[in-house]
């Protein structure tokens, strides 16, 4: 079970707070920011009840995984080279990342766990873990299940968990960061602002999570160069505290039937 590891979270508070004082996207944009406090509650609360909730789904499909996957798949994969296979793990792994991430958007149901994490108005390192339990196990679970399906070596997958967690912090950090050509292949803080932009033209754009080619083959990419998002968020009445907003998809009467999003006031 995951436990809350404090050092973990002082060392990475110690290396982005002072990065997004240093090079920040939003000078003006305080660190203790508007509803900071409620994001360090989902700091400390989700991380067991996601790893709980990923255990039991991923070991409840895992057996009809195992009964149509050949051995000789996962034999073939760990054969190869450690960093290939991590390369590996994670286009597979942010391919059922994209997948799942649209659904979230294009299903109403399952929108409304998902529009807690677009309830987000100032963005930043803190700000990544504002994600509804429920979704971040779905989420989770469309990526590590063809990855384990596949049979993939443990030691490429966690290096991929560290991958993962990293640059989930650093998409959502306010941070500038020009990475170049590269910002066409890799997720980036310019890219996933886009995708958090309470702006028309930004709508349903930048799905990935690690790899920003899937969205430009999948025709959602996003990524003007010349501005940045002047303002994030969601047009609908979420409310502001970890209770409310855990409670919030399952309070909504069906009269009251949420559409995919639509982010953005005229």
């Amino acid at each position: 079970m995951q436990l809350i590891n404090f050092n973990a979270i002082l060392i990475v508070a110690l290396i982005f707070i002072p990065l997004e004082r240093i090079v920040p996207l939003h000078r003006k944009q305080k660190i203790l920011r508007r509803h900071w406090q409620n994001d360090l509650v989902y700091l400390f609360l989700n991380g067991v009840a996601v790893t709980l909730g990923l255990l039991v789904l991923i070991a409840g499909l895992m057996g009809a995984i195992h009964a149509t996957v050949p051995d000789a798949v996962g034999t073939t994969m760990r054969s190869q080279p450690v960093w290939l296979e991590v390369i590996e793990v994670i286009v597979v792994a942010d391919l059922g990342f994209y997948v799942a991430h649209r659904l979230f958007h294009a299903i109403p149901f399952l929108w409304r766990f998902h529009v807690i994490h677009h309830s987000i108005e100032e963005m930043d390192w803190l700000a990544a873990h504002r994600v509804h339990p429920v979704d971040q196990v779905l989420t989770k679970a469309a990526s590590f299940l063809p990855v384990f399906a596949l049979g993939f070596s443990d030691y490429a997958v966690a290096i991929f968990g560290v991958i993962y967690h990293w640059q989930s912090l650093l998409i959502h950090s306010n941070i500038r960061i020009k990475i170049g050509p590269l910002k066409w292949i890799i997720a980036s803080p310019e890219f996933h602002h886009w995708h958090h932009a309470n702006e028309r033209e930004a709508l349903d754009k930048n799905f990935a999570g690690q790899l920003s080619f899937i969205d430009v083959l999948g025709g959602t990419l996003f990524m003007p160069s010349k501005r940045i998002p002047a303002k994030y968020g969601t047009d609908e009445n979420v409310p502001t505290l970890y209770h409310q907003q855990i409670a919030f998809p399952l309070m909504r009467s069906q009269e009251q039937e949420t559409p995919a999003p639509r982010l953005v006031s005229e």
